[in-house]
Parts: structure tokens; C-alpha cells; sequence
């Protein structure tokens, strides 16, 4: 790494090396990211539409699972359009607030994707164990509620990552070696102490997942 100067601050871009060692073989990795990509988008979105047109489909069980559907496309939208363009168009700079926009988004929706899982489990538990309670414990409304606050709860969980990188120093040389920026490839980028950023990823990716 290059040395640092504590008052240059921030980059006005980072560099996405995409898959090192393997620069010249990006456009046959694209085929089956792109492949992947659109069976993502058009099972998703079946999914999403069947549910919404289908009124015997409006039960918890379904709405949770058209919750996972919207986590899943918005996770591979926040990162295979940028992959894509690394691979088909060697567009490999994304602006530093791009660069935490994405970051964001990519864990904030894993954090939600996580707390959907587990009311899915809930909600299978609940089936099983407490058939004749099932409609009371698990109403639509109440449902609609646990997406709210796993929603709030993502997004105040993660919010602090970009609010801490944004007010931090950079090294000259700001090519991470990645496709997309995640907290701890932008961390290490970092030329000052990251000791509260490392142990703030760690506490966010060990918090257990609780039931709202």
C-alpha cells in the first residue's frame, strides 16, 4: 500500500478489479452471470406476480415468501448490472458514493433477507405446532408489521458502515480487488485505525437474527 496523508480524505473513485487473475476470461465469465441474472429477474417476478394476482394466495406463508422474492432481486440488482459492466465494457471505476450507495444496499438487504428467513421459520413452526392458533398469531397485518420493522432494523443496523467510511482517509492507490464493494474490501482501504469498523462488521455479522 501506498503511503497515506490523514487530510487528503476520500477518493473520487475506487477501481473494481473484478476476478483477479482472470481479467482475460471476463467475457466468458459473463455468460453465466448474465444467465443467472435473468432467470433471477423472471422467476422473481413470477413469483411476485402470482402471488399478487391470486387472491387464495394472500396468506402469510406467501407474503413472506414474496418478501424473500423482493430480497432476492434487489440483492442481485444492487450487484450484477456493475459486474456486467466490468465484464462486457471493462467499466471498472464506480464513484466513491456509488461505491457506499452499493455497500448499503447490499448488506442493509442481507440483513432483511436474514430476519425474512427466520419468520419463515417462525411461521412453519407456528403451522406445526399451533394449527388452530395459526390465523391469530399470524394475521396479513401482522405480517406486513414483522416486514416493517425487519425493514427499520436493516436499515439502522447498517447505516453507520457508510456514515464511518465517509468521515475516513483513503490510500492513494484504491483498486479493490473484488467485483462489488462490501464493508471490509472498502475497509481496507482505509490508511487510518479501522479497529471500530472491524469490530463493528464483526458484531453486525455475528448479531443473531431475532423474531420481531
Amino acid at each position: 500500500m501506498t503511503g497515506c496523508n490523514a487530510s487528503q480524505g476520500h477518493p473520487p473513485f475506487f477501481l473494481l478489479q473484478g476476478i483477479p487473475g482472470m481479467e482475460d476470461k471476463h467475457k466468458w465469465i459473463s455468460i453465466p452471470f448474465s444467465s443467472m441474472y435473468f432467470v433471477t429477474i423472471l422467476g422473481n417476478c413470477t413469483i411476485l406476480f402470482t402471488i399478487s394476482t391470486e387472491r387464495s394466495l394472500h396468506k402469510p406463508m406467501f407474503l413472506l415468501l414474496g418478501m424473500l422474492a423482493l430480497t432476492d432481486l434487489g440483492m442481485s440488482t444492487t450487484t450484477i448490472p456493475k459486474v456486467l459492466c466490468i465484464f462486457w465494457f471493462d467499466q471498472s471505476d464506480i464513484s466513491f458514493e456509488g461505491c457506499l450507495v452499493q455497500l448499503f444496499f447490499l448488506h442493509s438487504i442481507s440483513a432483511l433477507q436474514s430476519a425474512i428467513l427466520m419468520s419463515m421459520a417462525f411461521d412453519r413452526y407456528v403451522a406445526i405446532c399451533e394449527p388452530l392458533r395459526y390465523a391469530t398469531i399470524l394475521s396479513n397485518s401482522r405480517i406486513g408489521l414483522i416486514g416493517l420493522v425487519s425493514l427499520v432494523r436493516a436499515v439502522l443496523l447498517i447505516l453507520p458502515m457508510p456514515i464511518l467510511l465517509q468521515q475516513m482517509p483513503f490510500h492513494a492507490r484504491h483498486v479493490i480487488p473484488t467485483t462489488y464493494c462490501e464493508h471490509m474490501a472498502v475497509v481496507k482501504m482505509v490508511c487510518v485505525d479501522t479497529t471500530v469498523n472491524r469490530v463493528y462488521g464483526l458484531v453486525v455479522a455475528l448479531k443473531p437474527t431475532r423474531k420481531q
